[in-house]
C-alpha cells in the first residue's frame, strides 16, 4: 500500500484548514481517493512508486495548487523521497523553507527560463563539485515554482530569498505531452515533466523515467475517470511502470547480496 501523507498532501491539508469556504473541484462532487486524488473507482494508489535519490525537490506552490486534483507536483512527492512543499505568498515566507534553503547538505537551483534572468545567474548544468575529500558533496535541490506561467513569473520576481541561488534553465528537445490542461506553447511543461528533466540532468536516470511514466499512468486514470470509461491496466504506460518497478527491486536485491 502507498505511504502518505507526503509533503504535498500535508500542504493540501494545511491549505484546506485555512480555507474560508469549501474548495470546489472540477468534475463535480464524485468521491475522490485522498491518496491519489482521482475518483475512487479509478484509484491508482497501489501503483505508486517511491525512489531514493541523491537529488531533492522543493515545490514552491501557488495558493490553490495543492488543492487541484490535476496538480502534478503531487506526483513528484509520490516518487521522490526527498520532496518538500511550501505555500508561496508575496508578503510572507515559511520559515521552514528558509531553513531548508540554508541547510548545508543542499545546493539549491531555482528552475526558471534563463531568458528572463540576468545572464550571470543562469546555469544549464549542475555546478561542479567543490567539496574536499573530507567534506560530503552537496546534494542538488531543485526549486520548482508550481503555478500557472503568469503566477510563476510573479513568484520568481517577488521572492528575494531565492536571489542568491543559481537559476537552472532547461532546454529540452522534446515537447510537452501533458494533456490535463491547454497551452498555446508546446515548450510549457507541467511540474512533473520539469521534475523529470531535472532528475535526468542530475544523473538520476531511473528516477526520471519512473516519474515520466508515472505521469502517463496518472493521466490515463484521471481522464478515464473524468470520461467515465474503463481503465486499461495493460497499456504501454502501466507495463513500463511495472517493468521499472521490477528493475528497482532487482537492483535493491543485488545491492544486499
Amino acid at each position: 500500500m502507498p505511504l502518505f501523507p507526503h509533503a504535498v498532501s500535508r500542504l493540501r491539508t494545511e491549505r484546506l484548514a485555512r480555507a474560508v469556504k469549501p474548495f470546489g473541484m472540477r468534475g463535480g462532487p464524485a468521491e475522490r481517493c485522498p491518496g491519489c486524488r482521482v475518483m475512487a473507482s479509478h484509484c491508482f494508489c497501489n501503483l505508486r512508486p517511491n525512489v531514493s535519490t541523491q537529488a531533492g525537490v522543493c515545490l514552491l506552490m501557488a495558493d490553490i495548487e495543492p488543492l487541484k486534483p490535476s496538480n502534478t507536483g503531487w506526483l513528484i512527492a509520490d516518487v521522490v523521497s526527498d520532496t518538500f512543499a511550501f505555500s508561496w505568498a508575496r508578503t510572507w515566507v515559511d520559515p521552514r523553507l528558509l531553513t531548508l534553503l540554508a541547510d548545508p547538505q543542499w545546493q539549491p537551483y531555482v528552475v526558471f527560463p534563463g531568458e528572463f534572468v540576468t545572464p550571470e545567474r543562469v546555469v544549464n548544468a549542475l555546478l561542479p563539485e567543490t567539496a574536499t575529500p573530507e567534506q560530503t558533496p552537496k546534494r542538488p535541490l531543485f526549486v520548482l515554482l508550481d503555478a500557472t506561467w503568469a503566477e510563476a513569473g510573479k513568484m520568481f520576481r517577488k521572492s528575494p530569498y531565492l536571489n542568491s541561488f543559481p537559476v537552472l534553465s532547461l532546454h529540452p528537445e522534446q515537447v510537452s505531452n501533458y494533456r490535463l490542461r491547454r497551452s498555446s506553447r508546446s515548450d510549457h511543461f507541467c511540474t512533473s515533466e520539469v521534475g523529470a528533466l531535472c532528475l535526468e540532468l542530475a544523473g538520476e536516470h531511473h528516477a526520471a523515467e519512473v516519474l515520466a511514466t508515472y505521469l502517463d499512468v496518472f493521466t490515463h486514470h484521471y481522464l478515464q475517470a473524468k470520461n467515465q470509461q474503463r481503465l486499461d491496466l495493460d497499456d504501454a504506460a502501466h507495463l513500463r511502470l511495472r517493468d521499472l518497478s521490477a528493475q528497482r527491486q532487482s537492483g535493491a536485491l543485488r545491492a544486499t547480496l
